[in-house]
């Protein structure tokens, strides 16, 4: 099973799912097209996914609060499903109205989006910034704050902008022309990760107490560029004992999975549990 930490009163497991796969969002789309991620995971593909995954020991998900995740987890737990969710507003709604929603849905923490806080962030306005973490704080659990760029979690420490813990992104893509949510835009991204970012990242977690969540800590796949089958579940072990050798005990981390082609979710499952066996870890 994978370990557990507290988070707010509930143990969820060091590794756990992240949904970029499930709603199409490819960093991959020359190896995999986000088209043929969503044709893949259909709602009950998705439950199914879920299910298998609480059997392997991830005990959280962190989805994206539009209406298919929505509906999605709503069948889940009509079925029996139990693990926790972490939600992701969808930039595309209200925040208000996304608090409501995410609330029926019963999630142990919310956390306000992070190119969202990127972009509030570069045109100055903390103010809304602030404000809409009070507004996710209508959810009743604790809130956290996203981000691709470590001195911003450094400023809401500074200047206490209301955030329970960090989504943290190891690659910060901002600094490289970064854009809003493709859920926004409807543009795709070709976005490319810098390995170099991900030291900087790890510093500010450190440096923080708050508990932090790492992502795109495979840098949304684009680590198996020119990699054989074979040689990839050594890539996510390296990827994996690097990202947890670097952040706190208490922290997390999250993971998209494509169960297609492969059995991501066992795989991963078997990784870090050897990982986090390791003394360094």
């Amino acid at each position: 099973m994978i370990p557990t930490v507290d988070f707010f009163g509930t143990q969820i497991s060091r590794l756990f799912l992240g949904d970029n796969p499930i709603n199409g969002h490819s960093y991959i789309p020359e190896i995999c097209p986000g088209g043929e991620m969503m044709d893949y995971f259909t709602a009950q593909r998705v439950v199914e996914s879920l299910f298998e995954a609480e059997k392997l020991g991830y005990t959280a998900c962190l989805p994206l609060a539009n209406g298919f995740m929505m509906r999605v987890i709503r069948q889940y737990r009509n079925e029996g499903g139990k693990i926790h969710m972490i939600f992701q507003p969808f930039p595309a709604i209200p925040v208000e109205v996304n608090a409501r929603q995410m609330k029926a849905c019963d999630p142990v923490a919310v956390y306000h989006q992070g190119t969202t806080t990127d972009g509030l962030f570069e045109a100055g306005k903390i103010d809304v910034l602030r404000d809409n973490i009070k507004k996710l704080r209508d959810v009743g659990k604790p809130v956290g704050l996203g981000t691709h760029v470590p001195e911003i979690i450094l400023r809401s420490e500074d200047e206490d902008w209301g955030a329970d813990f960090y989504m943290a992104c190891l690659h910060n893509t901002r600094k490289r022309g970064g854009e809003p949510s493709s859920f926004i835009t409807g543009k795709a991204k070709h976005l490319k990760f810098f390995m170099e970012d991900r030291e900087e990242m790890f510093k500010v977690i450190q440096q923080v107490e708050k508990p932090c969540i790492a992502f795109k800590i495979l840098a949304g796949g684009q680590m198996f560029y020119g990699k054989t089958p074979e040689e990839i579940p050594g890539v996510v072990e390296s990827a994996f004992r690097e990202t947890f050798a670097n952040i706190k005990p208490t922290d997390l981390a999250t993971v998209g999975f494509f169960q297609r082609d492969k059995d991501q979710l066992s795989e991963n499952a078997e990784i870090i549990s050897r990982v986090l066996a390791a003394p360094d870890c």
